[in-house]
């Protein structure tokens, strides 16, 4: 007998149709509520995708991964609807089965959120192994659905390309110009974006963004693993859906064998909702992403890193370097300080690392002598560390057994000199563990630059049943030991880095606090990955670079910390060597953000002048702080000398510059607009009443 389950929970209301023949089907998701004659009556498809290797797809699909046969087979059993004990989320679950193969699709709704977490399980109850290939985390079918035209003329989506010393660039293309064009009732063509190996994010960030401005409607997505995924966009039924996952066959070399009385969860991804555009879906999904992540002071107190290496030591502390570098990060406001990557070498050392012991002719008097500076300057010291790797020249390598290593075809697999470690192995985890018991316990350390830096690929054969299978499995591993670090260390900070943000993905934010957001060593560039990087992070976890060179003006100056203010400021440069007005600049920027950093932890990121690249003379990046807003500008070469950011829907009460004060500034504003004019090179940070 068919049945109707209606869901409204934050403004995002579902409809679920059990049809008469006991399939579950999808019939709606967004923010308005339909009455059930407004319901779609045909068209709807399944709630999950799961392609197994026993059965096909139902229908021609080309590179496309909807109407998986094994679904189609899926029959309803039961659904569930409970409130966590606080009340903070609700899980709606659907429960199907075929051939004793039960399959599960949860969604994860958190309190005051238009944002949904979506996942999958599948249990074998069957005497009989059962293969998946596919598995979807989120299906929706229908999102180019509403308003005026063809979905190949009124839908659009934005990609946030990513690569190392470039990241969070974002373009904006209509469905007809990524490839997919409205030529019949259905077409085999797919436009899918992924990520294959350890590099989750070195071409792109595992986001999205979809706009039917013709209806109004606007979806923002993410996936929330730290190795393979895959989203896809595809039209069917004269409709475009959208499929998240994790890795699959076709693109990941992932499949996994059940046998009975086994089960699988899928990658978990997250939608949101809004109507008020990219801003709008933004705002919901920086909600969720701080509702996911595992408290921690740190995202409290928001505070400020000096760190040796950009523009700086580079790889090269000694104590003799270190002591003048110490001295001025505290005069200058910093709370940490971090000795980055070449502490545990007295040369060369990319193929060597592993051991991860200190060098006796950079530290004569130990390592403890520099940390012991540091605290004594009443900063927490923190070191850099590459976990996950070990070089092909470590000599603790080759008297460890194959299995503590990625092995595709019998062989240790080798990227960039480095071996990768398996912490799908408890030996391994047991190792990474002992040299964090060392850092914190003998060394004192209270931070760490946890990095990464090589593409290890598919996976790995090891104990798996295929290359993305072993991928995935270590990266689980991988997590689960950073959950056991965080309960044995609840005020460590580990921060999240990999060539810059190559591995930025809120599988491991949702437990690292900060993440480092490039490598780009140039602060023009620098400033506009900055500005972009909060629509992928959240701002108090984004870790920007401010490092202003030897011989820096003031302007120079000015910008580099423009660009880390609104965000979490990773300080560096050669501060016991600039000039005093430059020190200055930098100790006036330290000293603004610590009075406005109680205000950022909650703030929601928004672009008034749309997403900046760096092809642009102008842009801008603003934090809404409910009744203020934080807004920083940037000028790099050319274009008009004033700029103006509009503010649709809020009425400016005051502006004020308030970084640099020391320098000129010329703006105005009226009703909803600020006027800024500055010279070419320059930022400036604003405080604005609402």
């Amino acid at each position: 007998m068919a049945e109707l389950i209606k869901i409204n929970e934050n403004g995002i209301f579902i409809a679920l149709k059990i049809t008469d023949d006991g399939k579950a089907r999808l019939l709606y998701m967004g923010l308005n509520e339909l009455d059930d004659e407004q319901l779609p009556a045909g068209n709807a498809y399944s709630l999950v995708q799961v392609k197994t290797a026993d059965y096909g797809y139902e229908d021609h699909h080309g590179a496309k991964h909807i109407s998986a046969g094994f679904s189609e087979r899926l029959r309803y059993v039961s659904h569930s609807d409970t409130r966590s004990a606080d009340g903070k989320q609700r899980i709606f679950s659907v429960t199907q089965q075929a051939d004793d193969v039960y399959v599960t699709s949860y969604l994860v709704f958190y309190s005051g959120i238009a944002a949904v977490r979506s996942y999958t399980t599948v249990e074998n109850r069957s005497e009989k192994d059962i293969t998946i290939e596919y598995i979807s985390s989120f299906n929706l079918y229908g999102i180019s659905a509403g308003g005026e035209g063809e979905w190949d003329k009124k839908c659009n989506i934005s990609i946030p390309h990513n690569t190392w010393l470039g990241e969070a660039q974002w373009y904006k293309h209509s469905v007809s110009e990524l490839g997919l064009s409205k030529v019949g009732w259905s077409t085999i063509k797919p436009l899918i974006k992924s990520s294959t190996g350890t590099f989750a994010a070195d071409e792109f960030l595992p986001v999205g963004y979809f706009e039917n401005e013709s209806a109004g409607t606007y979806i923002m997505w993410q996936i929330e693993n730290n190795g393979s995924w895959m989203w896809e966009v595809g039209d069917e039924a004269n409709e475009l859906y959208l499929l998240l996952s994790g890795p699959c066959q076709d693109t990941a070399g992932w499949w996994k064998t059940l046998h009975n009385g086994e089960s699988f969860e899928s990658v978990p991804a997250a939608v949101s909702f809004s109507a008020n555009g990219f801003d709008g879906t933004l705002a919901e999904m920086t909600k969720y992403r701080r509702a996911i992540r595992r408290p921690n002071r740190d995202n409290e107190d928001l505070s400020v890193i000096f760190n040796d290496y950009m523009n700086c030591l580079g790889g090269d502390p000694t104590t003799e370097k270190l002591f003048p570098l110490v001295d001025a990060a505290s005069k200058s406001g910093c709370e940490y300080f971090c000795i980055d990557c070449g502490w545990y070498s007295d040369g060369g050392w990319w193929t060597g690392v592993g051991e991860w012991m200190p060098s006796g002719a950079r530290f004569p008097g130990g390592i403890q002598e520099p940390l012991n500076y540091i605290r004594s300057k009443g900063m927490v010291p923190g070191l850099w560390l590459e976990i996950e790797v070990m070089g092909i020249h470590c000599p603790l390598a080759d008297k460890l057994p194959d299995d503590w290593f990625f092995i595709r075809h019998g062989k240790r697999v080798i990227d960039h000199g480095r071996y990768q470690l398996d912490f799908s192995n408890p030996d391994v985890r047991a190792y990474a563990t002992g040299v964090i018991d060392r850092l914190v316990c003998e060394y004192g350390v209270g931070y760490i630059k946890m990095d990464y830096n090589i593409e290890a690929g598919i996976g790995t054969e090891c104990g798996s049943d295929s290359f993305g299978d072993g991928l995935l499995r270590h990266n689980r591993a991988y997590i689960a030991w950073l959950d056991e670090i965080f309960a044995k260390y609840p005020e460590l900070i580990i921060e999240c880095c990999s060539s810059g943000a190559m591995r930025a993905t809120y599988a491991l934010l949702s437990r690292h606090s900060i993440q480092s957001s490039s490598d780009q060593t140039d602060y023009l560039k620098n400033a506009v990955v900055a500005a972009a990087s909060s629509a992928g992070i959240c701002p108090e976890q984004c870790a920007v670079w401010a490092y202003p060179l030897r011989d820096a003006d003031v302007e120079n100056v000015a910008m580099n910390m423009v660009n880390a203010i609104l965000v979490r400021i990773h300080q560096s440069g050669h501060l016991a060597e600039i000039s005093p007005e430059g020190f200055d600049m930098v100790s006036e920027g330290i000293s603004v953000y610590k009075q406005i950093r109680g205000d950022i932890k909650t703030a929601l990121p928004f672009y008034p002048t749309g997403m900046p690249h760096f092809s642009d003379d102008w842009f801008s990046f603003a934090l809404d702080c409910e009744d203020k807003i934080y807004l920083a500008v940037w000028r790099l070469d050319g274009g008009d000398d004033t700029f103006e950011i509009p503010f649709k829907d809020i009425s400016i009460k005051n502006a004020e510059c308030i970084y640099p004060v020391s320098l000129e500034t010329k703006y105005s504003y009226n009703e909803n607009i600020l006027s800024v004019s500055l010279k070419n090179r320059t930022a400036r940070l604003f405080k604005i009443e609402k």
